[in-house]
């Protein structure tokens, strides 16, 4: 059952994180952006297919100067949006994606200027709490993600409070070892949940954790999902198999979806998701969120407490805020 889309509409970004191989801007070069023509085509099929998510991705998907009209095309087809942006080009951007995706994200590394700014490679820690202040004079509650690793899991109660003082929430996003980046320690993972349980405002998906204790994907008994539930499309405008991450293949969108989908090859890596040797050991949180969708194992059921404190704070907290600071003010 295809429940995600990560639409990369571009493979460029402005900054150069530590952690993610898009710092990589020579590879990039020249790559093209994802056409919103082929966006909207695309984006119709997948909602037929029964798509309810889709992730607008990048590098940074600000850089795509359509951002807005993919973003307001999607929840036309009735898709829940969301946008992870390190808010370098929100101002620019911000009325017109007012009201248009459900999930907004700004990445935040850690609480201390110098540290975020050194880890990005750019200057744009302060352009995020202009943009969260932008965000929330139109009727926004971005979600502050912090990308934890082994150098800045300490920083977590700093950033907590942070999110706090904003009435925002914190997601937690454990750092995944892949293209040679190391993966969380279990001094770190130990650190991380101790710290999160019981508290309302942030989200972690435990399940992440418990994946890493047991050393990630095991490719004799997969979790993954990255192909039955997830749908990847480059700005190439290529279906992308099993997933981005361990891209082994890319099909031309130049025929249905649905025919694509239905087709010998694509049924080979759904067969085999999971189970190719360079999945042993993943931990990549794109796809094991949808992965663990639904409670039909252990990791399944482990999530579902996260996921229920996730809503409480988008659909009913915040909502009641937003009420509130309307009838105090006029406005937010």
């Amino acid at each position: 059952m295809l429940l995600l889309c990560n639409y990369y509409v571009t493979y460029r970004c402005n900054a150069f994180c530590e952690f993610c191989h898009f710092a990589d801007h020579g590879k990039f070069k020249g790559t093209p952006e994802a056409k919103l023509e082929d966006f909207k085509s695309n984006v119709s099929q997948l909602a037929e297919l029964g798509v309810k998510f889709i992730d607008l991705t990048g590098g940074e998907p600000l850089l795509n100067k359509t951002i807005a009209e993919m973003a307001a095309f999607a929840k036309s087809k009735k898709m829940q949006t969301s946008i992870t942006s390190n808010a370098l080009l929100y101002p620019k951007f911000a009325e017109s994606l007012a009201g248009k995706v459900n999930l907004l994200h700004f990445s935040l590394d850690s609480p201390d200027e110098d540290e975020h700014n050194k880890i990005r490679k750019v200057n744009c820690f302060n352009h995020v709490f202009e943009s969260i202040n932008i965000a929330k004079s139109l009727g926004e509650f971005p979600d502050i993600l912090f990308t934890v690793t082994n150098e800045t899991y300490k920083k977590l109660p700093r950033m907590h409070e942070i999110a706090e003082k904003l009435n925002l929430v914190l997601i937690v996003n454990p750092v995944f070892s892949y293209f040679g980046n190391p993966g969380l320690s279990e001094e770190a993972i130990n650190f991380i949940e101790e710290y999160v349980n019981g508290k309302m405002n942030i989200y972690l998906n435990k399940a992440y954790l418990k994946l890493r204790r047991a050393g990630g994907n095991n490719i004799n008994d997969p979790l993954c999902k990255a192909v039955s539930r997830v749908v990847v499309i480059s700005p190439y405008n290529e279906i992308v198999l099993p997933c981005y991450h361990f891209e082994n293949k890319s099909i031309p969108i130049d025929r249905p979806i649905k025919e694509i989908r239905n087709s010998e090859e694509l049924q080979y890596y759904k067969k085999n998701e999971g189970k190719f040797d360079f999945c042993s050991g993943c931990t990549v949180n794109c796809y094991f969120e949808p992965s663990f969708a639904f409670p039909t194992n252990l990791y399944g059921l482990v999530s579902l407490t996260s996921k229920f404190k996730y809503g409480y704070n988008k659909l009913i907290k915040q909502k009641i805020l937003k009420k509130s600071y309307t009838n105090n003010t006029g406005s937010l």
